[in-house]
């Protein structure tokens, strides 16, 4: 006995598909079959899809140079010059969140920031103040599984899998506190507010740790007059 399809069924499903333009790339991931040095590996993610696919676009904005595109007749002398024009490349702002600090993605972030990989930081204030936290106190790893009420009475804390004692807080509420008395003291003193940016800066001084990212990110701008910016919030 012969069925007929509901129009609209047939119209959601069965619905032709318009033609593929001859630009649309069609996804394929990396073949191990064949040997494959890093950088074919890491051009491979730009057609992989999800994530994937943005990372890609990261790696290939990354190696953009302003000496990739033709000299225009509106260049000033400075951007003409082809040394200036190699050298001249993307600002990479860097976003994340304060968990990436708590964890050891920690290192990889200082490693980007004190090799001036990147040009701005944008996170939470979670992310400034476990960075000094790390400074004063070590992280240790834990459960996800972990009973918060019974870590609660013992003085400890859970960020995911990762465990932190309370002395460590403490420990950084005594190193900041005399450090705010002396900004306001400035702040009276000359008038000038602190912004977010500033406030991050100087505490990237005070910390004076090599395992700092923001130690490093006031080294690079104080030494190599490299513009990297950390923002708890807008600035």
């Amino acid at each position: 006995m012969a069925t007929t399809i509901p129009a609209d069924a047939f119209a959601a499903v069965l619905q032709p598909s318009e033609p593929i333009s001859d630009t649309a790339v069609s996804v394929k991931g990396p073949n191990f079959e064949n040997p494959l040095s890093l950088l074919q590996f890491l051009r491979s993610y730009e057609r992989i899809g999800f994530q994937a696919n943005s990372l890609g676009k990261a790696i290939d904005i990354r190696k953009w140079r302003l000496s990739d595109e033709p000299l225009t007749g509106d260049e000033s002398d400075y951007y003409s010059s082809p040394n200036v024009r190699e050298q001249t490349r993307c600002n990479i702002f860097l976003g994340y969140t304060s968990n990436l600090i708590s964890s050891g993605l920690r290192e990889v972030i200082l490693h980007l920031v004190k090799h001036k990989q990147v040009a701005v930081l944008v996170t939470t204030a979670g992310g400034i103040e476990e960075d000094f936290i790390k400074c004063l106190g070590k992280t240790y790893l834990a459960d996800f599984n972990l009973d918060g009420a019974d870590l609660r009475k013992r003085g400890m804390n859970r960020i995911g899998n990762l465990v932190v004692p309370n002395d460590n807080y403490c420990k950084f509420e005594d190193w900041l506190m005399p450090i705010l008395d002396i900004m306001l003291a400035e702040q009276l003193a000359t008038g000038d507010v602190w912004t977010p940016s500033s406030f991050i800066r100087r505490l990237g001084k005070e910390i004076n740790n090599e395992e700092s990212v923001y130690y490093w990110a006031y080294k690079v701008g104080e030494i190599f007059h490299w513009k990297v910016i950390a923002h708890a919030s807008w600035d």
